[in-house]
């Protein structure tokens, strides 16, 4: 008779019990990775930013950012870059309170550090422990084909390697059938996405292949690259057919209050995109900026503004409304 098979991490024995991952998720797109995986049971712990789905709110957080959240968008992004340019990490893990959890594996990025918290964040914060040593999962999504690896990554940590694979082929099946229909269409309207209000910047990474699939002809943003500031006369000169307000981590209310920071500018009204009532205001923190199974409903509501005789997947006034 051959050896045993080693346990993975899913299955653990300790002095003869069988007990499951423990598995904190520091990245609010991996935790909708890890309930879509059907694992939501082994999550013992969260950032301050994950909320999806609404039943891991339960969940104790980890994390909490350096600076107020609150403010305009040209305040937040000053706070921002006042941290980051005393080389310091925008976000604070709470190592204790991770220690406590016990985790047999901890998911982070590497993307962003104005996003999520980092790689080095959390090794900062268990290098200490002397009893144990997680596994670190440091995701890195820039582009969509990176975000099918990220699941691929996780589901092989936990060893749900056939699920992973599973879900990453009914998420592309799913835009794969919206990006042939939408090749179909006539017309591709040129689109700007805005990922920040003040200053203006443009969506870059995974955007510009959504909207390509969409139907679209996105002007500003490259994939695969971080998202870039915007001149606003640069702006005025490309005079997009639609504009999608979508910044980083508002959801639509907020996005609402902040447009002024744009309505008020004498070119703003004499836009096409505005004299045309194409101007669209979307949950980016919900959405677009997570790098998760839920870019597929991005890609639903950029069909449905973009194109709106053809898509109708019932996210307006929840995902998406018009100004």
């Amino acid at each position: 008779m051959g050896a045993a098979p080693p346990l993975g991490p899913r299955l653990k024995t300790v002095y003869g019990l069988a007990r499951m991952t423990r598995i904190v998720s520091l990245i609010a797109s991996s935790t909708e990775i890890v309930c879509a995986l059907g694992l939501e049971d082994q999550l013992v712990g969260r950032s301050h930013e994950c909320d999806y789905p609404p039943s891991v709110k339960h969940l104790p957080y980890c994390t909490e950012p350096k600076f107020d959240i609150h403010g305009s968008s040209l305040e937040i992004d000053q706070r921002v870059r006042g941290v980051l340019q005393e080389a310091l990490s925008v976000y604070r893990v709470d190592a204790e309170k991770l220690r406590d959890l016990r985790p047999d594996v901890i998911v982070t990025q590497t993307q962003c550090e104005v996003c999520a918290v980092s790689q080095k964040d959390v090794e900062q914060a268990v290098c200490a422990w002397l009893d144990a040593r997680p596994t670190i999962v440091s995701l890195s999504p820039n582009a969509l084909d990176d975000i099918w690896a990220d699941i691929r990554r996780v589901a092989a940590a936990l060893q749900v390697v056939e699920r992973g694979e599973s879900l990453v082929a009914r998420l592309q099946a799913r835009m794969t059938a919206i990006a042939a229909m939408a090749r179909q269409q006539a017309h591709r309207p040129t689109v700007a996405c805005i990922e920040w209000i003040e200053p203006l910047m443009s969506a870059g990474n995974w955007m510009p292949e959504l909207v390509e699939q969409a139907g679209g002809r996105l002007l500003f943003g490259e994939a695969g690259q971080h998202s870039p500031k915007l001149a606003w006369e640069e702006f005025v000169r490309a005079d997009p057919e639609v504009i999608c307000v979508l910044p980083c981590g508002w959801d639509i209310p907020k996005a609402r209050e902040e447009l002024h920071a744009l309505e008020r500018k004498p070119e703003w009204p004499n836009l096409r995109a505005v004299r045309e009532g194409k101007v669209y205001l979307t949950d980016g923190n919900q959405y677009f900026n997570r790098p998760g199974p839920r870019l597929v409903e991005s890609l639903e509501i950029l069909a449905e503004v973009l194109h709106p005789a053809v898509f109708s997947f019932g996210h307006e006034g929840s995902g998406w409304v018009r100004m």
